[in-house]
């Protein structure tokens, strides 16, 4: 039985002590939806261990009050706002000196995670003996310090290594990329995996078994000798170059040099540390952090329906990716398409996604039994939202409104996955038109976060609010976006990508083209991302999006000849084995073509932001950087053109530093 011990003078914390003299810690940050290592709890967690020091346990167990995970990292907003070289050590110092302390506790100590622990929370976790995961969905561990142009500072560059290897952790560290509960067990980052239903026993079990520190064993331990470092570095230096070969992101290679040159402690290299914390890439990378978390918070305020079941009428690449998606993310979906053939192409598509995705077989089944081939439309009277995801006929579409709005629930919602066709268009004839919406997800969907959620004057409060709830419920971005030609997304490619095939019928090389916009940050260039879209869906969209300027010949010619890029193996490039067939050598990018290409995107993002499509410029750098992929570094178009301007006047010809 635990007892409950005094926690005056604590906003953050619960202490409590169990018959066989445990200490329980919970951390429940006050006024708070999540935990995070802010200041103020950093220095009530040092209180906590100055009152244990002064009478110890005979464990320590730390745990979290939230429902929703461990601890979600440290608080950003804190070194966001910095100045001074000093006040970054400082924060840096914090961290690095209390974990150090917990890590020294003369008794054992142990994180019970349950949800996500990100950061300076898996920070502190490492700093404890043992660590103890529970088995439930959402469970994550992960150090993603890097993907804010940071280092995790306060002891995973030293402790993280140390416990599971250096390839594993430096894969972790300078990816930022999480890993569930069981990856963790097979890592050797948990000592143990636990039902939930049986944590709390399990804790105590293991923080008095007093048992030694897990260590890497074999070669990974070897790994992490002084001498082999520079070898291991080497190696991971190699990854890097090839992930960002302009250098535009410097954090992953000061983890890499941190830990081989200075034994994972931050605190050594000053110099390097402050020019990442107080740099314009890590500045901008929180932005979009924050950017990320308010679009996010569109599809929370959403939900006030509850979606189980989604009907999704066309089979084709889109419409049974999007069902697909669903099915993944735990919805009934069945799946309506006049040809059984694409249906059953659609679920052959879905099956590699589920068997790619999921973690086990039988997840990945359950996952396909929830995808239903619904030719007759049946499943439109159950339906909590129904997407149509038809050709982009703007008769073809009424006519099928027409079938399927009588047979809906009232409260179902009804959406449309078209790219460009107004919704004014679209709702006419339909018995409650305000019900109409938008959602336009991008392809491919699996890897696409963004979703668009168009709304239009007459559109139904509740009608949009489902969008928004839908978006929540698939963890894609909501971004709210007015019925426009485009939206906000293809009507910025639109004109970036015709710019580009101009280029093309100057004669440059495409190799050239696309080698600029590389360099500039981009991660793919506009020759490669029309071949990938499709060269007539490229067209399609110019028509109706790039106002008068001419339809490129070269594009024409390939239009004449049917190579419509990836999909048929030959546009501007030839594609094997669904990649570009490049040149090693063609001729360099003459000056100002990087400025030459982006500048139709920056003039089109502010026509949308002036027009009212999107609400604000903040929204207008999320979408675009979320839903094309625009060089994140900069903090987004409209950002980055005002940055430049701030700087140096006109936006020049030359890339954008670092």
């Amino acid at each position: 039985m635990i007892e409950t011990h005094s926690s005056a003078g604590y906003r953050h914390f619960r202490r409590e002590i169990d018959a066989q003299g445990i200490a329980w810690l919970t951390l429940d940050c006050a006024d708070s939806a999540v935990n995070r290592l802010s200041g103020e709890v950093l220095q009530e967690f040092s209180r906590v261990l100055d009152e244990f020091g002064q009478k110890p346990p005979v464990g320590l167990i730390v745990r979290s009050g939230k429902d929703n995970g461990f601890i979600a990292g440290a608080d950003i907003d804190e070194f966001a706002g910095l100045v001074t070289a000093d006040q970054a050590m400082a924060l840096v110092a914090r961290g690095w000196k209390l974990f150090n302390r917990l890590a020294r506790l003369p008794y054992p100590t142990l994180a019970l995670i349950h949800g996500h622990c990100l950061g300076g929370g898996l920070e502190l976790a490492l700093a404890c003996r043992y660590r103890l995961v529970v088995d439930r969905p959402g469970t994550s561990l992960a150090l993603p310090e890097v993907m804010l142009g940071i280092v995790p500072a306060w002891g995973g560059m030293l402790r993280l290594p140390a416990l599971i290897g250096p390839i594993a952790a430096l894969d972790m560290m300078l990816t930022g990329r999480a890993v569930d509960a069981h990856r963790a067990q097979r890592l050797g980052l948990a000592d143990g995996l636990v039902a939930p239903r049986l944590m709390d026993r399990a804790a105590a079990m293991l923080v008095a078994s007093r048992r030694p520190r897990r260590r890497p064993a074999g070669m990974q331990r070897l790994l992490n000798l002084q001498a082999l470092r520079p070898l291991v570095a080497r190696m991971a230096d190699r990854k890097i170059a090839a992930r960002d070969p302009y250098r535009h992101y410097p954090a992953p290679r000061a983890i890499l040099e941190i830990w081989s040159r200075h034994k994972g402690n931050a605190l050594e290299a000053p110099d390097l540390v402050d020019s990442l914390i107080r740099s314009d890439t890590a500045s901008n990378l929180v932005r979009l952090f924050h950017l990320r978390e308010r679009l996010k918070a569109f599809g929370k305020a959403g939900r006030r329906q509850q979606l189980r079941h989604v009907h999704v009428v066309g089979a084709g690449v889109m419409g049974g990716d999007i069902a697909a998606w669903c099915a993944l993310k735990g919805m009934t979906v069945t799946l309506q398409d006049q040809d059984r053939a694409r249906i059953a192409q659609a679920q052959g598509r879905a099956h590699a996604l589920f068997a790619r995705k999921m973690k086990s077989s039988h997840m990945a089944r359950a996952a396909a039994d929830r995808l239903l081939p619904d030719p007759q439309g049946h499943g439109v009277r159950r339906a909590d939202l129904v997407i149509e995801a038809i050709y982009e006929d703007l008769d073809a579409k009424r006519a099928l409104y027409a079938q399927i709005a009588p047979r809906m629930k009232a409260a179902a919602g009804l959406a449309t996955n078209t790219s460009s066709l107004p919704l004014e268009a679209l709702r006419s004839g339909l018995p409650r038109p305000g019900r109409l919406i938008g959602l336009h997800f991008f392809n491919p969907v699996d890897r696409m976060p963004l979703l668009e959620v168009v709304s239009a004057e007459g559109v139904d409060e509740d009608a949009f609010a489902v969008g928004l709830a839908f978006a929540g419920r698939i963890d894609k971005l909501p971004l709210p976006v007015q019925s426009s030609p485009g939206f906000l997304v293809n009507a910025v490619l639109a004109p970036y990508l015709l710019e580009a095939m101009r280029c093309i019928d100057e004669g440059m090389a495409p190799e050239t083209v696309d080698e600029a916009m590389l360099a500039f940050g981009m991660p793919m260039g506009p020759i490669e991302l029309a071949d990938t879209v499709g060269l007539d869906i490229v067209r399609d969209a110019g028509r109706r999006l790039a106002g008068q300027a001419g339809v490129p010949t070269r594009l024409q010619a390939h239009l004449a000849g049917n190579e419509l890029g990836r999909k048929t193996g030959r546009g501007f490039y030839v594609w094997k084995d669904g990649k570009p067939v490049k040149r090693s050598s063609f001729p360099p990018a003459p000056p100002g073509l990087a400025h030459r290409l982006i500048r139709p995107l920056l003039d089109k993002a502010q026509e949308r932001l002036d027009s009212g499509v999107v609400a604000d410029a903040d929204l207008v750098d999320a979408g675009i950087v979320f839903g094309t992929g625009f060089a994140p570094f900069t903090g987004g178009p409209l950002h980055y053109q005002r940055s430049r301007r701030t700087l140096s006047g006109p936006l020049d010809s030359t890339a954008p530093s670092t």
